[in-house]
Formats: structure tokens, C-alpha cells, sequence
């Protein structure tokens, strides 16, 4: 009987993780979203007995400390299974690195890597991890040095910076983690280039293909694989 938490599940990559995991009456699904002000429709069709969809904003540390206390409190003895922080945003993409907005790649960095690790750090203080949880950082290729170094055209500095940084915070939270939890494993994942708000229509994947892709990965981890970073196929990928 796992136990999902979703960040950004309202729209795209994280809507369609609700879709497939509360197919399985034996997953509960805590699905999170940055502001239960709207209406979120698309996301309350999708929602069972075992769905509980929650605030968080992964730009706030207080939302996210506040969200930490509920799943305590609605989970009673039950412990997460699985972490996915899937919520990012990509602000000022057209810039360079010659070009950089400060307030944007600040804003950046706030919610796609001080926001993981903040969800990580909040839930293990409140107790509700599993001593086996999986972890998965959901990073992007455009993360990669190595990719981006060997790439002729270089896109979304800003974005880019954030993730190469939150593939180091997870190498880190790999071995951090697994000091406390035994059988914790921390990974990042590259989900593609998927058609969402943010990837656009342009993009090559559906929404569809990237999470059942990265539901077998995440699914069949093995300790031996914390720290490593995947494609939504199973590629391990360069750093």
C-alpha cells in the first residue's frame, strides 16, 4: 500500500502522475498544489477515497513546513513511500548567460532547489519517511555540464543553472539521507522534452509516455542506485 507525495500537481507531468497512480485503488496519492484558492478541476476529476490533494508551495518554506505538519497528521502511523518533487518553474528563458534577470534566476533557484530540499528536510523532521523512500528530483538534461558543454546551441541559462544545481543537491542528499534512513535512495530524473505548458507543443514526448517511463524507473530502484541521474527510459545520464 505505497504512499505518493507530488509536488506541482495541478497541470502537465505532475496532473498525469495523479492520472496513473490513482488508477491503483492501493496507492494513496497526497497530490500538491501551490494555491487550493483554484479550482483545480482537472485534478479534483482524477481524485479518489486515497487522494488527498494539499497546499504547497515549493517557494515557500512556510508552506512547505505547513504541508509537512498535515501529512503527519493525515497519515497517522503510515509513512511516504515515494517523493516526487516535480514542481519547477523556468522564468526568463530567452536570456543567455549574458543576460541573466537576478530577481528571476533567484526566484529560480528558490523553487527548484532550495523547494526539494526543504520538502525532503520538513518531511523527515515530522517522522512520515519509510526507511526505504525513493526520492526523485525531477532535473532536465538542460542540467547536465557535460551535455550542455558539448551542445552548440546553450538555452535557458537561468533554468539550466537551477537544475546543474539541483543535481548536486541530490548527490548530496543521497549520502545525507541515507545516514538516517537506511534504505533511502535519492535519484534525478530527466523527464524529456514533454508536452506541457512549459515544454510546449513542439516538444517530442506526451505526458503520458514520460510518467509511465518514470514510474517503472522510480519504481524499480535498488539502493545501489541512489545518487544517479536517469532519462524517463531508464538512460542513465552524465552530470
Amino acid at each position: 500500500m505505497p504512499t505518493y507525495v507530488i509536488t506541482g500537481s495541478n497541470r502537465g507531468i505532475g496532473l498525469e502522475f495523479v492520472r496513473q497512480l490513482t488508477q491503483s485503488p492501493d496507492n494513496t496519492v497526497l497530490a500538491l498544489v501551490r494555491n487550493l484558492s483554484k479550482g483545480h478541476s482537472d485534478l479534483k476529476a482524477l481524485a479518489n477515497e486515497k487522494t488527498h490533494i494539499f497546499e504547497c508551495d515549493t517557494s515557500s518554506l512556510a508552506s512547505i513546513r505547513d504541508f509537512a505538519k498535515t501529512a503527519r497528521s493525515t497519515l497517522g502511523d503510515n509513512k511516504i513511500d515515494y517523493v516526487i518533487n516535480n514542481a519547477g518553474i523556468n522564468l526568463s528563458s530567452q536570456n543567455s548567460s549574458l543576460q541573466l534577470a537576478p530577481d528571476d534566476l533567484l526566484e529560480t533557484i528558490k523553487t527548484n532547489v532550495i523547494g526539494p530540499a526543504k520538502v525532503v528536510e520538513f518531511l523527515l523532521e515530522q517522522g512520515v519517511l519509510s526507511d526505504n523512500v525513493r526520492v526523485q528530483n525531477t532535473s532536465s538534461g538542460l542540467g547536465s555540464i557535460k551535455r550542455t558543454a558539448d551542445s552548440e546551441e546553450r538555452q535557458c541559462a537561468g533554468y539550466s543553472i537551477s537544475k546543474a544545481a539541483l543535481n548536486m543537491l541530490s548527490v548530496h542528499l543521497a549520502a545525507d539521507l541515507r545516514k538516517v534512513l537506511k534504505g533511502a535512495v535519492v535519484i534525478m530524473m530527466c523527464p524529456g522534452w514533454v508536452k506541457t505548458d512549459m515544454g510546449g507543443e513542439s516538444a517530442m514526448l506526451s505526458p503520458e509516455e514520460s510518467v509511465s517511463g518514470q514510474l517503472k524507473v522510480l519504481q524499480g530502484l535498488k539502493e545501489e542506485d541512489t545518487g544517479k541521474f536517469y532519462q524517463y527510459s531508464g538512460d542513465q545520464w552524465s552530470w
